[in-house]
């Protein structure tokens, strides 16, 4: 049956808050008093862009505000979240009530779907758009000006009438915005989103848009420790070094300088170094002041603060499609998929110590009480009175899918039975009985850290960066480790070299390859390199060649850098490409079993990787545990054979168990 296309209202706002969106997200710069939506622009239909001047006296019509509400009627916008959260505290006042992301459509999420940069700016200039139809540069100035508070004295903000020229130039950039995301998603639409993933989408929304509560005594109290901590650390640093701020990179780097030969940097590595090094007992006791003052993970912390709403819940956390190779969430704001782990079993009894702010106990019990309290991150967040929560995970996912798609049956019976894949891994690669392969043996280490390492065409590199260095092994076994690995995997090894054969030979002929073995395409369109996963997902590599020729040759695409945040060549291969695909496969995992959860009106306060953190009734939990392990582990239906195992516990905060 077909569908009947809807209408489409393209959106886009500027707006003020006293609150920093960077720092705290748009629903904390959203709850501040002073929020204002100083200009709305929209294109109904792809029709002339009309501007309302709300910092003017306009006032948005009627047909606008009842389309905001209108099932029939698809709101578009770049990051729609910004405008739909903007405009929810527009019409309703609270976070009570949300607009409904089902009736909302991202350009950023279908540009991230395909590939490309997600910000407005990067991916006009990535599709080419001409310079009519690109986003203005002179927003980042108008943005300073008119939407923070103002840095001229005596003024809290700048007003349309402190600057007329600049504010017309304001509507002007405003208007071409949605010209520019209209424009976009004109390009984009030959691609359209899968139906799931719009489903997907307005499921991360809701999620996102529920936030998690936190315990704000717990964050309030840690906050005030550290900042007498930090005082006390820069006190000390003070009178060792005699600068003014012992902070400043230039500063310390000139202070080594004169006491140290051969000083030329002072990052992690470089102090590291010379702490081992030096015989200067104040140069190693700043260094190790310096080590203290620059960790991180505390000032989780502040964020939490900061970005907290009114009612205790954090918002946000989440960012649909912030891998776009994978398809896999990336964290905002606290950084939710990087958070430090606890390994402390007295949880409670610290966390009590903490809100009695009896600091001095914990001194005596623990060496480092910065470390346990970054120990105490992931406890922070709590459910409300008369609810607890479920965490549930999917036990080693990325391993059971790479045996899956490769078809290793050693691998499949492992996870069919005990699913001890680091004692199975070792038993083959060793050739011992698995019972020799006990829990902390130097077989189920070397069985652990080639499993961690070796999946996706890793060699000696992967094998040191996962641990293999700190183990104590050499080159030479480290070497011997890669080679038993893949000698005991041979269809995983073979699996690296088909994938990169179909890349190849897809880019080179134009023509569509499969795997031998599962529903896995790639197609080539455009110069576009789509590798279709069996849940009819695609992964796009952008302007997708093959250079040089034989077993040389390389997979080169446009792509975003990781590390460096720039549009840019790329290149890629076999391993590499496997890596993509098994999380990807992961992620519909995940995806698949969250929306099954909510389609039974469980409600997920946040997820991370392979995990969901699931906000229940205290009543009857354990029983509810075993229910959303049971939706979790449903087999799959485009992934037959694919054997799933879910673990989970219950908790009134959130921990790793």
């Amino acid at each position: 049956m077909q569908t009947t296309p809807k209408d489409i209202l393209s959106i886009d706002l500027e707006t003020y808050s006293d609150v920093s969106l960077k720092d705290c997200g748009v629903y904390k710069y959203v709850e501040s008093p002073n929020f204002a939506i100083l200009l709305c622009s929209f294109s109904y239909n792809g029709g002339p862009v009309e501007t309302y001047e709300l910092a003017c006296g306009d006032e948005l019509p009627q047909s606008f505000i009842d389309a905001l509400t209108d099932s029939n009627i698809i709101k578009e916008a770049h990051n729609a979240q910004f405008e739909r959260v903007c405009l929810t505290k527009y019409l309703y006042g609270n976070y009570e009530n949300f607009l409904d992301p089902a009736q909302w459509f991202c350009t950023m999420a279908h540009a991230s779907i395909l590939g490309l940069p997600s910000s407005l700016e990067k991916v006009g200039s990535a599709l080419g758009l001409t310079e009519d139809k690109k986003k203005l540069s002179t927003g980042k100035a108008l943005i300073r000006y008119f939407s923070v508070p103002s840095k001229t004295q005596g003024r809290i903000r700048n007003m349309p009438y402190h600057d007329m020229a600049r504010w017309d130039l304001y509507c002007e950039y405003n208007a071409q915005d949605v010209v520019t995301e209209m424009e976009i998603e004109k390009k984009l639409s030959q691609y359209p989103v899968p139906e799931i993933e719009k489903k997907v989408y307005a499921l991360d929304q809701r999620i996102n848009d529920r936030g998690a509560m936190l315990d704000m005594e717990l964050v309030e109290d840690i906050i005030e420790y550290n900042n007498g901590y930090q005082a006390e650390l820069m006190e000390r640093a003070k009178e060792i070094t005699g600068l003014d701020n012992p902070n400043s990179n230039n500063q310390l780097l000139r202070w080594l300088k004169e006491q140290e030969d051969g000083v030329t940097s002072v990052n992690k590595e470089a102090v590291t170094d010379l702490i081992g090094r030096t015989a200067n007992t104040d140069v190693r006791e700043m260094l190790k002041l310096r080590q203290e003052m620059t960790k991180t993970s505390l000032k989780k912390y502040d964020t939490m603060e900061r970005a907290a709403c009114s009612d205790d819940r954090i918002r946000g956390v989440l960012m649909y499609y912030g891998a776009n190779r994978t398809g896999r969430w990336a964290g905002r704001l606290v950084q939710v998929q990087n958070l430090p782990r606890n390994n402390i079993e007295e949880l409670d009894e610290v966390r009590d110590l903490v809100k009695a702010k009896d600091f001095e106990t914990l001194d005596m019990l623990y060496d480092n009480v910065p470390d346990i309290l970054s120990q105490l991150i992931r406890t922070a967040f709590i459910a409300p009175k008369g609810k607890t929560f479920v965490v549930c995970d999917y036990s080693a996912i990325e391993a059971r899918v790479i045996a899956w798609l490769a078809d290793e049956t050693w691998r499949q019976e492992v996870f069919a039975t005990t699913g001890k894949i680091y004692e199975a891994s070792a038993s083959q690669m060793f050739h011992v009985p698995i019972e020799q392969v006990t829990k902390g043996s130097d077989l189920r280490k070397k069985g652990k850290v080639a499993e961690l390492a070796l999946g996706y065409q890793g060699g000696l590199g992967a094998l040191k960066k996962m641990g293999g260095e700190k183990m104590g092994l050499s080159d030479e076994e480290m070497q011997d480790i890669i080679k038993k690995w893949r000698k005991a995997s041979p269809h995983i090894t073979a699996l690296w070299q088909e994938v990169e054969n179909c890349a190849k030979k897809a880019i080179r002929t134009h023509r569509t390859q499969k795997l031998k073995k599962h529903d896995v395409s790639f197609i080539y369109e455009n110069k576009i390199l789509f590798i279709q996963l069996p849940n009819g997902r695609r992964l796009a590599y952008q302007g997708a060649t093959v250079e040089g020729e034989g077993r040389y040759s390389k997979i080169k695409y446009m792509g975003m850098h990781q590390e460096r945040k720039i549009w840019c060549e790329l290149d890629t291969y076999g391993g590499k490409l496997v890596e993509n695909i098994v999380q990807a496969i992961a992620r519909d995992c995940l995806a698949r079993a969250m929306l099954a959860l909510e389609n039974v009106h469980f409600k997920i306060v946040f997820h991370i990787h392979d995990e969901v953190i699931v906000e229940v009734d205290k009543e009857g939990a354990e029983s509810t545990y075993k229910l959303i392990k049971e939706i979790m582990c449903i087999p799959i239906s485009w992934a037959p054979g694919l054997i799933l195992n879910a673990e989970g516990f219950v908790s009134d905060y959130y921990m790793k168990d």
